[in-house]
C-alpha cells in the first residue's frame, strides 16, 4: 500500500474518531458514537497490517485472537460496579503499550534524530507512569491496596529527585551517544549507556507512576482515573511520533485532551487544584474541630413502613445516588421504587454529583443499565435550587457529597466543595449500612440535622423493603377529608 493511500485511510479513521467522540456527548448518540469510533479503529488496524513496515503479521494475528479473547471474557464478566477498576486497567494497558513500543523502536535502532530520540523518552516517562499509576488505582479501587492516604516522609522532594534523575536520564537519551557516554564515563556512571540508559529510565517512570498515585486517597479517584486516561491519549501521541504514525498521533491527543478538560471539570466539582490533587494526602487525617465546635450529634432512625407512608404522601422526591448504591447493585430496585412513585403521581428525579462514585459519569452508567430515562437525571447545577422545594429526599450511599460540611465548616478538608444541597429538603432520608465517614475520612455534619433521617442497611435490601411496604399502602389505605385537608390512613 502506498503512503498516500495509507495517509488518506488515516485521515478517514481520523474524521470517524471525531465524529464519534462528538455523537458520545449525548446520550441519543453514545451508542451510534460508539460504533463510529470502532469503526475508526478497525480502519486504521486493517490499514496498518498492510503498512510495509509491517513484517510478522502471524505474531500479531496471535496477539489479536489472545487480546479479542480476553478483552471479552472482561466486558461479560466485569459487573458495571466494577467499571472504574477496568478503566483504570485498560488506562494501565495503553501506558504499557507505549512504553513497550517505543522501547522496542530503540532497541531495533537508536535514533539519530534528536525529535525521535525525544518522543521515545516522553513515551517511556508518560508511558511507565501510566502504567503502575493505573494498577496502583485499580487496586484501590478494588481493596487490594488500601484505599486511604498513603504518605510518608519527604515524600514530594523524593518524587521531585526522582523526575528530575528522569529527566536528566532523558537528556543524555537524546544528545549525541560518543558525547553522552564521555560525560557518564567521566562521572562514574559509564554502565548507563545505549540500551541501559533507556531501561534505567523506564525503570524510574515505573517507580514514580507508584509513588504519585499511593499518597491519593480514595475520595479523589475520579480525578485520578480521568488524569490517567489523559495519561495514556499523550503517551500514545508520544509513540505515534516515534513510528511515524499519523492516526496515532491524532487519536492520542484526542484522548489526552478529553482527559484534561475532563481531569479540570471533576477539580472544579470539588473545588480544588489538579496540583492538589496529585500532591496526595487528602483523606489520610481527619477534619480538625476548632474550639467550642465539638458537639454530639443525635441521630433519628426511620423503618421501611414509616418511609413508605412517607413517600406515598409525597408529591416531589430526589433521589441522590452514590457509591453504596454501586457496591449493593441496587440500581435495579432503584429504579422499581422510581416507577412505583410515579405510578401515584409522584415526580422524581436523580440529582447526579460530578464525583459521585469512582469514575466520571459511574452513577449514569449504572442507572443507565437499570433502564432509568436520561431526562430523570439531573446535574448539580441544574437541580441544586429545587431541593427546597422537595418534599423528601433520599441519600443512597453518598457521603461526602452531600455534607453540609463543605458549606459550613471553614475546618474541613472539603470546605469550599460544591456538595448536593439535600439538607435543604423538607425530609431527607439517608440510607447507609452504618454511620462510617466516607472517603474523605470525615463524619456528616447532615445525619444530626433535624430533617434527616437514617435508614440503616444494604441499600439493595432496603429497597426491596421499601418497595413492597409501598405497594401494600396502596392497597390499604383510607382517605378522610377532614375540614379540607385529606388525611391518609393506613392499614399495615
Amino acid at each position: 500500500m502506498s503512503q498516500d493511500i495509507l495517509i488518506i485511510i488515516y485521515l478517514i479513521s481520523s474524521i470517524l474518531f471525531i465524529f464519534g467522540i462528538k455523537q458520545l456527548s449525548k446520550v441519543k448518540t453514545a451508542r451510534i458514537g460508539n460504533f463510529t469510533s470502532a469503526l475508526g479503529m478497525l480502519i486504521a488496524i486493517v490499514a496498518t497490517l498492510f503498512d510495509q513496515k509491517i513484517v510478522n503479521l502471524e505474531l500479531i494475528f496471535i496477539g489479536l485472537l489472545i487480546g479479542s479473547l480476553i478483552g471479552a471474557i472482561m466486558a461479560l464478566k466485569v459487573e458495571m460496579t466494577a467499571m472504574p477498576q477496568m478503566v483504570a486497567l485498560l488506562n494501565g494497558f495503553g501506558g504499557g503499550a507505549s512504553l513497550l513500543v517505543a522501547s522496542a523502536d530503540y532497541f531495533k535502532e537508536a535514533p539519530t534524530e534528536v525529535y525521535i530520540a525525544v518522543t521515545i523518552f516522553l513515551s517511556i516517562l508518560v508511558g511507565g507512569v501510566t502504567f503502575t499509576g493505573s494498577i496502583i488505582a485499580f487496586g484501590k479501587l478494588q481493596g487490594i491496596v488500601t484505599e486511604k492516604a498513603v504518605v510518608y516522609k519527604f515524600q514530594h522532594p523524593i518524587n521531585l529527585l526522582l523526575l528530575l534523575l528522569t529527566i536528566i536520564g532523558g537528556v543524555f537519551l537524546t544528545i549525541d551517544q560518543r558525547t553522552s557516554s564521555e560525560i557518564l564515563s567521566t562521572i562514574g556512571l559509564g554502565f548507563l549507556i545505549g540500551e541501559n540508559l533507556l531501561i534505567t529510565i523506564a525503570i524510574l517512570s515505573l517507580i514514580i507512576g507508584v509513588l504519585i498515585v499511593i499518597p491519593i486517597g480514595g475520595a479523589d479517584m475520579p480525578v485520578v482515573i480521568s488524569l490517567l486516561n489523559s495519561y495514556s491519549g499523550i503517551a500514545a501521541a508520544m509513540t505515534g511520533f516515534v513510528l511515524g504514525n499519523a492516526v496515532l498521533v491524532i487519536t492520542g491527543s484526542l484522548v489526552g485532551a478529553s482527559g484534561i478538560i475532563l481531569t479540570n471539570i471533576m477539580c472544579k466539582s470539588m473545588n480544588r487544584s489538579l496540583m492538589n490533587v496529585m500532591l496526595g494526602g487528602f483523606g489520610s487525617t481527619t477534619a480538625s474541630v476548632g474550639p467550642g465546635e465539638a458537639k454530639e450529634i443525635v441521630i433519628k432512625e426511620v423503618g421501611a413502613e414509616e418511609l413508605a407512608m412517607m413517600l406515598d404522601g409525597a408529591s416531589n422526591v430526589i433521589i441522590v445516588p452514590g457509591y453504596g448504591m454501586a457496591v449493593a447493585q441496587a440500581q435495579h430496585v432503584v429504579k422499581e421504587l422510581m416507577d412505583e412513585l410515579e405510578k401515584r403521581g409522584v415526580n422524581v428525579r436523580f440529582a447526579i454529583h460530578p464525583v459521585a462514585g469512582r469514575m466520571p459519569g459511574h452513577m449514569n452508567v449504572l442507572l443507565a443499565e437499570a433502564a432509568v430515562p436520561y431526562d430523570k437525571l439531573y446535574e448539580m447545577d441544574q437541580i441544586n435550587d429545587d431541593f427546597s422545594n422537595c418534599d423528601v429526599a433520599i441519600v443512597i450511599g453518598a457521603n461526602d457529597v452531600v455534607n453540609p460540611a463543605a458549606r459550613n465548616n471553614p475546618n474541613s478538608p472539603i470546605y469550599g466543595m460544591p456538595i448536593l444541597n439535600v439538607d435543604k429538603a423538607k425530609t431527607v432520608v439517608v440510607i447507609k449500612r452504618s454511620l462510617n465517614p466516607g472517603y474523605a475520612g470525615i463524619d456528616n455534619e447532615l445525619f444530626g440535622y433535624p430533617n434527616c433521617l437514617m435508614y440503616f442497611g444494604d441499600a439493595k435490601a432496603s429497597h426491596f423493603k421499601i418497595n413492597s411496604r409501598i405497594k401494600r399502602t396502596i392497597k390499604n389505605k383510607l382517605f378522610l377529608n377532614y375540614k379540607g385537608y385529606y388525611v391518609t390512613l393506613c392499614f399495615l
